[in-house]
């Protein structure tokens, strides 16, 4: 994702949340202290593949076979987890450390790729849990301008961020197990995610020419980007 194209759609999240830029930028730069650059050759093997983006929405369980099926799978914050209890590996995990950051520790001591994104108000997950990492296998991200070491490949969300990850290391098809946009459990905020997840998904099925099972159904109420 070319950081020109993503910067009006990050504008307008910034406008619909209340965001501060400067707080983005900050928490992209602290992130930046504690890292050093990913070798992006690592995620090669999404080039040409099916990839699952798993969500962990309450049908990830019912649905782990898609991702079982795929040939690479990018988990979700604490799909991670729940993938691997029904048995399913992940390849890469996404996350902005709000939930299971533990999780993220375990895999990247483990040799498994975690993307760690670094917003507005996660500064003291970043600096508390970035270090205990082993760095060769984090991935740094922002939703700002990129710099440094930390890239930005588009997505808000943990979940629509995994999925511009895969499109950005060329994965052929993109399959969604565990995502639930009308999840009747979540509060408000994470609702307004929900939507913007949603919307951004249209975006990128849109860019890529391909249309995404999941948003079946729902496109004529999807306001489009």
């Amino acid at each position: 994702m070319n950081y020109q194209t993503w910067l009006p759609v990050y504008e307008r999240i910034l406008a619909d949340f209340g965001y501060d830029r400067l707080a983005d930028e900050r928490a992209r730069d602290r992130l930046a202290d504690l890292v050093t650059a990913f070798d992006e050759s690592r995620l090669d093997r999404m080039d040409g593949a099916t990839v699952a983006v798993a969500g962990a929405g309450p049908s990830l369980e019912s649905e782990a076979a898609v991702a079982a099926d795929a040939d690479a799978v990018i988990a979700a914050s604490a799909a991670a987890d729940r993938l691997r209890e029904t048995g399913v590996g992940v390849d890469l995990m996404v996350t902005d450390l709000d939930k299971t950051p533990a999780t993220a520790r375990e895999l990247t001591r483990a040799g498994v790729p975690v993307a760690v994104h670094a917003h507005g108000d996660n500064v003291p997950a970043v600096e508390r849990w970035v270090p205990r990492f082993d760095g060769e296998h984090v991935l740094p991200t922002t939703q700002a301008e990129p710099r440094g070491p930390v890239r930005n490949y588009g997505g808000f969300t943990d979940g629509d961020r995994a999925a511009f990850i895969a499109d950005a290391f060329g994965a052929a098809t993109l399959r969604f197990p565990g995502w639930d946009f009308d999840d009747p459990t979540v509060d408000t905020i994470k609702r307004k995610k929900l939507a913007w997840a949603e919307r951004l998904l249209h975006w990128l099925e849109r860019r890529r020419g391909e249309r995404f099972a999941v948003l079946d159904g729902r496109r004529a109420d999807v306001d489009p980007i």
